[in-house]
């Protein structure tokens, strides 16, 4: 089951692809949470809607608003993929126990072993405040979330 707007995020922990765990509750009271579930590193579509995120990165600081891409790639491939695309963002790699995050999220694809395009924006507080799932081949619009980053 999905998450939905007006839950309470899940907690998790997570290594970036620097090896330093990033939990979720770090930033409760902090700093609003765009949090991207993506397929995988290196693939065409995933690549595109990261680098569109590091291009327009200050549409998410200046509103207060850590952004962390989630993926089932090990923190090893996040590490080369991060530094070959510029990516200054944490990239958390929910590798192992493979895709727990994912699926307390609902978007873990348990067909084709990865997560899907989920994107869940969440307060100060922990709550998500809005969400949208889309299938493995649909990119997201990055002006989606800057609308609702707007609403909070």
């Amino acid at each position: 089951m999905t998450i939905k707007a007006g839950d309470e995020a899940p907690d998790f922990a997570l290594k970036d692809n620097h090896g330093r765990t990033v939990r979720l509750s770090d930033f409760r009271g902090e700093k609003n949470v765009v949090l991207l579930f993506y397929p995988f590193a290196f693939t065409g579509v995933c690549t595109g809607e990261l680098c569109e995120l590091r291009d327009n990165l200050p549409q998410f600081t200046d509103r207060e608003t850590q952004l962390l891409a989630v993926s089932n790639d090990s923190m090893h491939t996040l590490r080369v993929f991060g530094e070959q695309e510029g990516l200054e963002y944490p990239l958390l790699s929910d590798f192992w126990p493979h895709g727990n995050v994912s699926r307390a999220y609902g978007v873990f694809d348990d067909d084709k072993g990865c997560a899907v395009r989920g994107t869940f924006i969440i307060d100060k507080t922990g709550t998500v405040r809005w969400t949208v799932v889309n299938g493995l081949p649909d990119a997201r619009d990055l002006t989606d979330y800057v609308k609702a980053l707007d609403t909070l």
